[in-house]
């Protein structure tokens, strides 16, 4: 008898991303859409390996789940070589920029929850599936809505609250990844925005320019060296704050420790060599943000969300047009109408309905094509990050006392 489960190893499941992203690089580069539209490649590949693993189900009956210990490590990982590549000197010059997008950020909240819960109730569904397609899955992403959804099933009369969240953060992950490059696009196209070169980029490496760097396995493994450090003293850190009862995601801490190692040991040690901004670290920060992005979508169970989805496509549809309105209304002409507000439009596109990753996905997207734009990748995580987790779990509060 044919089991209904298969379980993937999680060092499977770790080769087989690696062949998504190649698959989807290699769709990126023979399908002209793509490449316009900045589609990101291992979304192109993680996309069509859940509509196989869709496909399978269908045709077979059998349920294919990938462990995911790896893809949680590679978020890590990712976070850690943006903070190794902050300097304060870019978080001071984009303060203005980084308080509007807070302050846009936060509302934005508020209005993607009062989205969710009036079109649950002209729908006849209860508030709580509004809040659980609102801010609690998109914004809040997989995490967050998993981690209301046993309150939410067990107060509010939801009982698959976790299977509408999960849905909601699939189905968005999905939106995000594909709509962040077209805004891009149109953006650029629309206001005839030259693009800007800066000192370098925070994370990629451009394929329209040549490396002149050296890179070799002393220069990856210094990089990975600074790197395990800053983890390891992030995750002790992140270990004291859960005992007292301040609980942050670890990559959050590993960011935060990365940052401040990168902007003390330099001046203190003139004479060390320190991995940030090189282009080691740059292939260690692309390998891991696009297996990342890879491994969580082709690990989509799409088949869960069949009961749901007639509902979820309308409220997940209201969220993309509202998202993509309030970005080229609101957030665009306010962060200043040029090539850093273009970067950070697309990226919000992939935070909002997504996930910080996503966003960052996003604007790497774009930079590679169309020039660096640093401030924009140390602002953005940061909100995303850090203030929106604290935000947002009142606002999920507020909405579903109403």
């Amino acid at each position: 008898m044919m089991e209904d489960r298969i379980l993937v190893d999680d060092f499977i499941t770790y080769t087989i991303g690696i062949i998504v992203y190649f698959i989807g690089m290699r769709l990126t580069d023979h399908v002209a859409f793509l490449r316009s539209y900045n589609i990101p490649e291992p979304v192109t590949g993680g996309v069509l390996a859940s509509l196989v693993l869709l496909a399978a189900y269908l045709w077979t009956g059998v349920e294919i789940e990938y462990e995911l210990e790896t893809r949680d490590t590679l978020l890590v990982y990712f976070f850690t070589t943006i903070g190794l590549n902050a300097r304060f000197s870019d978080l001071l010059a984009g303060g203005k920029p980084l308080a509007i997008l807070l302050g846009l950020t936060l509302g934005y909240i508020v209005l993607q929850d009062v989205i969710g819960v009036v079109a649950a109730q002209a729908m006849g569904l209860p508030n709580a599936v509004g809040v659980l397609a609102g801010s609690a899955s998109l914004i809040g992403g997989h995490g967050t809505a998993i981690a209301w959804a046993p309150e939410i099933a067990e107060t509010y009369g939801v009982p698959n609250a976790l299977e509408i969240g999960v849905a909601s953060a699939t189905l968005g992950l999905v939106l995000a990844s594909l709509l962040g490059g077209p805004i891009a696009k149109f953006l650029l196209k629309r206001h005839r925005i030259s693009d800007v070169e800066t000192n370098g980029m925070i994370v990629g490496i451009s394929h329209e320019k040549e490396d002149i760097e050296r890179i070799n396995h002393v220069s990856i493994m210094s990089a990975l060296l600074v790197m395990h450090i800053a983890i390891i003293i992030g995750y002790i850190i992140n270990e004291v704050l859960e005992e007292i009862g301040f609980k942050l995601p670890l990559f959050v801490s590993c960011l935060l420790v990365a940052i401040l190692l990168s902007n003390s040991v330099p001046y203190l040690f003139p004479g060390m060599h320190w991995p940030a901004r090189t282009k080691a670290l740059a292939v260690i920060s692309d390998f891991s943000l696009g297996l990342f992005i890879a491994m969580s979508l082709m690990s989509m169970q799409l088949w869960s969300i069949g009961d749901l989805a007639g509902p979820l496509l309308i409220l997940l549809g209201l969220q993309a047009l509202a998202t993509v309105v309030f970005i080229i209304f609101v957030l665009f002409p306010l962060m200043g109408r040029d090539y850093l507000a273009t970067v950070l439009s697309a990226g919000f596109a992939g935070f909002a309905l997504g996930a910080t990753p996503t966003a960052v996905a996003n604007m790497t997207a774009v930079t590679k094509t169309h020039g660096p734009a640093p401030t924009a990748f140390i602002i953005l995580p940061l909100v995303g990050a850090f203030f929106v987790d604290i935000t947002n779990a009142f606002v999920i509060q507020f909405f579903l006392s109403l």
